[in-house]
């Protein structure tokens, strides 16, 4: 078995200058996230094509360098180049990558399965659990795509796409099945700024992604309301040993939800106005309905559709989750913000251990 290169190693490939040997990259969605980490791959020295689904905004891509919709004022690089045909992007692609809003994941990747490039990796960048059948994005992609799961992995971590688009150093986490294809994708999600580090635990580093957006609407909330900082560490704290238990109960690991896809994550997405699940439970917390919330913002908050389908697992297993099952009454109109506080730390009255 060949030896592979420890997790605290990053793999760095040639400058975008460097063309010879550079890997050609898919990535399908061109909002923020999906923008930012193809500019990611192209800064790592990968010839990159995204997928937008507007033709305008594959042109400006192309022909300005530019995605004005989603990252203002960000400068992208030459390698990146823009298309609205999946044929087209997808054609001779070495890897791909997937950054499209979780509910219609499937339906995008039906769009695909005929035309994907045989045997090469598939890649997710998304962060939710699908409604009605509580699938984590790497199952449906397995089920839609009939996959085997060692071609499949996931990027996570504390990611905010316009940070990252500014070249501000931050890590990741890229998980599989399989460890060679892990390596394989980190290899090329690398750069000066950018560093992944690799684990096969995809389990709790997508279950990490997504229940960390959950606890970030619950700061938004508080933070609306205008409650101050111990309020809000109380959550991110209490939201730690919620998402740990609903994860380890699935089978993830303990120590992947203390690493950069849990509380890595969770401190980056509760503590950041870039957020778009902080920006959401804040516009919840000012007295926003639901429906207010989705009309003013031009980019989906994840955490807002992850709820329900939760909650529903979590009482699969019979995981207490008192934070976010008030975050779902919130949504529902059945609490009040304000009232969010007295029931951060337990659904119980009696004292409880930590």
């Amino acid at each position: 078995m060949s030896e592979h290169p420890p997790l605290t190693e990053a793999v760095r490939l040639p400058s975008a200058a460097a063309r010879d040997g550079a890997k050609r990259i898919a990535v399908l969605g061109a909002g923020s996230w999906g923008t930012t980490f193809a500019k990611v791959l192209a800064d790592g020295g990968s010839d990159v094509v995204i997928w937008a689904r507007r033709r305008e905004v594959a042109h400006e891509i192309t022909e300005t360098h530019r995605n004005s919709g989603y990252l203002p004022g960000i400068n992208l690089p030459a390698n990146l180049r823009g298309h609205d045909s999946l044929e087209h992007v997808l054609a001779g692609a070495e890897q791909v990558y997937l950054s499209v809003p979780s509910q219609s994941l499937r339906s995008n990747l039906a769009s695909i399965r005929d035309i994907l490039p045989a045997d090469v990796p598939v890649v997710s960048l998304m962060k939710g659990v699908e409604r009605g059948t509580g699938l984590r994005m790497s199952e449906v992609i397995e089920q839609e795509l009939r996959l085997d799961p060692a071609r499949i992995a996931v990027v996570s971590g504390p990611n905010l796409a316009l940070e990252i688009a500014k070249r501000e150093p931050t890590a990741a986490v890229v998980a599989s099945a399989s460890r060679d294809t892990a390596v394989a994708v980190a290899s090329v999600a690398s750069n000066d700024y950018f560093r992944s580090f690799v684990n096969t635990d995809v389990v709790g580093t997508e279950f990490g992604g997504v229940l960390k957006n959950l606890i970030a609407v619950a700061v938004g909330i508080a933070d609306g309301v205008g409650y101050g900082e111990n309020t809000k560490a109380s959550i991110i704290t209490r939201g730690l040993v919620e998402l740990s238990a609903f994860a380890v109960a699935f089978g993830a690991r303990p120590e992947t939800m203390i690493g950069l896809a849990g509380l890595g994550d969770l401190i980056a997405t509760c503590e950041s106005p870039l957020s778009r699940n902080n920006t959401a439970g804040r516009l919840l917390g000012q007295g926003y309905g639901f429906e207010q919330v989705i009309a003013q913002m031009n980019q989906t908050a994840e955490g807002l559709a992850s709820v329900g389908p939760v909650l529903e697992l979590a009482e699969s297993k019979g995981v207490a989750m008192p934070i976010v099952a008030q975050v779902g009454k919130v949504l529902e109109g059945t609490l009040d913000p304000r009232e969010l506080a007295p029931h951060l730390a337990t659904d119980s009255d009696e004292p409880q251990a930590e």
